[in-house]
């Protein structure tokens, strides 16, 4: 099944149901500007650089992305094709987010906080899905949460390590399920909830064609990040360091199913590869506390 972003309905939907709305009736308020915060299209910063800005941009392409995600989740929550997979209690994000934010940001974060281009399409995504397909809310929720239950400990303490941030918690809150017991328990019931909805072939064909779609939107994501921290990707890159070479099973990776249909992301390269790299090199993990709970979904695709 391929991976390809594809320029469908679906994808277009969003933008012409919102064209001619005033703007403040949005949904989630998604900032189109990104090159202001980041300096990722060649501006600089209108403050200085620091450490935490990659590991900023990051939460806060997070927030935006669960903020929609949760919102679509508890308008279909009685769905009967979504409500077996339903538990706010102990996957909802955007309260732990919102905690990071305020760490990360001050207590104006709201005010600074703006969204990605790659987040703004991932979030309409879900908005259109929510409202014209709840369906297909299944893709998305296992993409994220599953993920982020598969290395949330790990992550957080590489966070914690790389970034310096208190032991006690501050700015690593997206990690920490409190309800969640057993991770490996609760994906495992997790799963055997979403294999056993009552849906017909035609439906289970399109939820695996959203989770594609889904993990194509979290590529695009950490795409953009790798570019806010692209001096240590270049490093990485330029070590030659043998994984995830791109000779691996298409069949298995949704990037490289995208990258041979019809030219999909033509250019660049596996972000996979460059997460395991700095996975294998300590000097580089600042970069991997910054942004690699936003690939998180697409970690899973390794460990599941």
């Amino acid at each position: 099944m391929s991976a390809e972003l594809e320029t469908s309905e679906g994808v277009d939907e969003p933008e012409k149901k919102s064209s001619g709305a005033p703007e403040e009736e949005n949904h989630t308020s998604c900032s189109e500007v990104w090159a202001v915060g980041s300096g990722v299209a060649g501006q600089g910063p209108p403050f200085p650089w620091s450490p935490h800005r990659p590991r900023q941009l990051a939460t806060t392409a997070l927030y935006f992305t669960y903020s929609a995600l949760e919102e679509e989740m508890d308008r279909n929550k009685d769905h009967p094709a979504f409500a077996p997979l339903y538990f706010p209690t102990e996957l909802h994000r955007k309260a732990a987010l919102i905690k990071d934010m305020e760490y990360f940001y001050g207590e104006d974060w709201e005010e600074q906080a703006q969204c990605s281009e790659a987040t703004r399409k991932y979030v309409e995504r879900i908005h259109y899905v929510g409202q014209d397909e709840p369906e297909l809310l299944v893709a998305h929720a296992y993409t994220r949460y599953m993920g982020d239950l598969s290395g949330g400990q790990v992550l957080k303490k590489v966070a914690q390590r790389a970034l310096k941030l208190p032991s006690t918690g501050e700015g690593t809150q997206f990690y920490l399920f409190e309800n969640v017991d057993n991770a490996q328990q609760f994906k495992q019931f997790y799963r055997a909830r979403m294999n056993a909805l009552d849906l017909n072939l035609k439906t289970k064909e399109k939820i695996v064609e959203e989770a594609n779609k889904a993990f194509e939107y979290n590529m695009q994501i950490f795409s953009e990040l790798d570019q806010a921290g692209s001096l240590l990707a270049k490093e990485t890159l330029e070590d030659g360091l043998p994984v995830h070479d791109g000779k691996g099973d298409v069949r298995k990776c949704p990037y490289y199913a995208a990258k041979q249909d019809k030219g999909a992301l033509e250019g660049s390269s596996c972000p996979f590869r460059t997460v395991l790299a700095v996975l294998s090199k300590p000097s580089l993990q600042f970069i991997l506390a910054a942004s690699v709970a936003l690939a998180a979904g697409l970690l899973a695709w390794y460990y599941m």
